[in-house]
This record gives C-alpha cells, structure tokens and sequence, in this order.
C-alpha cells in the first residue's frame, strides 16, 4: 500500500482534477488517511483469499460514484472481479490468472524492463510502451500534530527525554528476514549510553523479540509493540531521529514518512521492493545465497542475517543522523 501511493501521485499529475477513491481492506486505511492524494477509503470485506462472487457484485453495485477508470494491483482473477461487475468503462491492470475477460487494458509485463515493484505500479498511470520519467514519484505519508499529541499522552512518551531511535525487529513473512535479537540489544544500548530513547514497534506476534531487547537493556527501551494501533505507530514514528529495521511493511513506513532508516535485508532483495527515500542506507548480505526468498533459513545457519555485524549499523545510524 505504501508504494502504491507512487501510483496515486502519477495519477494526480495526469488528471489532477480527478477523484480518487481506493478499495482496500480496512487494516490499511491508516495509511490511506495520511495519502492527500485519496479522496475516500472504501472498506474491503472479504478478506484475503476469499471469493464470494455473491458479495464481489453486491460491493460492486453499492459503489458510491460512477467511476470511468480502475486500476487493479493485485494480480489475482479475484481482485479484477468488482470493477467488471460495476461495468467501470475503463480497466486496467497487468496480466494475471487469466483475467483477460475482466479487464479491458491489460498490459503483459516485461521484468527487465520494470525491475521494482514501484515501477510496475507507476506504468498503469501511463499509456503502453510509455517510458516512465527518470524520477519517480515517492511515498509521503503526512500525519497530524494533533494525532501525534494524542498519541504521544496515550502511550505516556516525552520528547524531553531525548532523540529517539526506533528499532523494528520483527518480519511478518518469516524468521530468516529477522536481524538477530541480541544484535539489536546491542544497538540499543550503544544509543541509550549516547543519550537516546529506543522505542520498539511491531504488532503483537513481535511481542516476545521485543521483550527480550528489553531485558537485554535492563528494561530502558520503550516496548510499544502490540500496545500502538497502526495509525498510532505512523504517528509515533514520525518522531524518530532514526529507525532502525528488517525488510518490513514498518520499514516502508519510517521511509515514506520521510525519517533517516537503515534497512536490513538478508534473504530479500532491496533492488526490488526498497524503502523509496533519499534517506535510506541499506545494509545487505553478500552470501552466495542470499537472496532466498524463503520463510526459513534452508540451510539452517542464517549467517546472510549473523554476518551483518551491529557496528556496521551502527555506523550506519551514526551518519545518518550526522
């Protein structure tokens, strides 16, 4: 969703006088409220995997405007059944599970040519064979000094007590795109003796990982994981000095909100899904065989994530917040 709204931006210059409403499951609309480029959030149901052709047609005749164009990203044949059903004149999307029926503009993807993930979204706003310009536009979530204040009272934090590191250790895909815990821990108390605050996000699976930095730092981190909802973690976020973070959707957060990030990536690869900012350095694995792709280390070792020693961020971090 975050490099989606690449996407959004190339459609407003294009026709900037247009409304632009997304559908989308309701865990993203903290996102899509702080993209100015939507004009309304039209909540998705059904959830992933689900096909309910019944309530695709329903969703698609209750749709609250005539829309003349569509854009559909996921790649699946469900995904391009509601714009069919709701007879959008205009359709369009890449070639996917053979929905040639369902779209009307359907474009055949050439990897080569379009290596990023961004690139692909961006090409739906042009013509066929349109080159895309040399500068692409960037995710730029905008938050709220209101909803900041309030989160900040809500979870009791104060920006007097110093700059803020934020640490992401968790990975929703799987173990192998984890930084190791005790490195983080190390990273943690490097900053706290500097004088910074650590605060720790993540959903409620990252839990346990962030309990045990905690410990490891005799409890002087901020552990919000789980405690925040998302609109309050972008919020918070907002604040940091630096995040520090796994391959991750928090990752593409901290870069779109425009904060320095130093972006670990072991088993995945940054030259296709990156943080899109200018305030980003990556840290990678040169291992034979990384990247992977897998949930699990397949040679049970890890070292694409061992090998990626804290001095190396912490260097990293250092010259960022320079």
């Amino acid at each position: 969703m975050v490099m989606a709204q690449a996407l959004f931006k190339a459609i407003k210059v294009k026709y900037p006088t247009t409304r632009l409403d997304v559908l989308a499951p309701e865990w993203s609309r903290p996102l899509t409220d702080r993209m100015p480029e939507i004009d309304l959030s039209l909540s998705m149901p059904l959830k992933h995997g689900e096909l309910d052709l019944k309530k695709r047609y329903q969703i698609a005749k209750r749709l609250p405007h005539a829309y003349q164009r569509s854009f559909v990203l996921p790649n699946s044949f469900k995904s391009a059944l509601i714009p069919f059903f709701a007879k959008i004149p205009q359709r369009i999307g890449w070639r996917g599970e053979w929905r040639y029926p369902l779209l009307n503009d359907v474009r055949i993807l050439d990897k080569q040519q379009l290596p990023l993930m961004v690139q692909r979204y961006v090409a739906l706003a042009y013509e066929k064979k349109t080159s895309l310009p040399s500068v692409l536009p960037k995710p730029q979530l905008l938050v709220q000094a209101e909803n900041v204040e309030f989160a900040l009272k809500k979870h009791q934090l104060s920006l007097q007590a110093g700059k803020i590191i934020s640490l992401c250790p968790g990975a929703e895909f799987g173990a192998s795109k984890r930084w190791p815990i005790e490195y983080y821990a190390q990273i943690a108390n490097f900053f706290i003796k500097a004088g910074y605050q650590i605060w720790i996000f993540g959903s409620e699976k990252d839990k346990p990982v962030a309990e045990q930095i905690n410990q490891a730092t005799s409890l002087q981190c901020v552990n919000l994981c789980g405690k925040t909802s998302l609109a309050e973690a972008i919020d918070l976020m907002s604040l940091s000095t630096c995040v520090v973070s796994n391959d991750s959707g928090l990752m593409h957060i901290a870069a779109a909100l425009n904060r320095p990030v130093v972006a670990i990536y072991g088993s995945t690869d940054p030259s296709f899904t990156p943080p899109l900012s200018d305030k980003v350095k990556i840290i990678r694995s040169d291992m034979h065989c990384s990247p992977c792709f897998k949930r699990e280390c397949p040679l049970q070792h890890h070292l694409c994530m061992k090998n990626l020693l804290p001095e190396r961020i912490k260097e990293a971090v250092l010259e960022l917040v320079a």
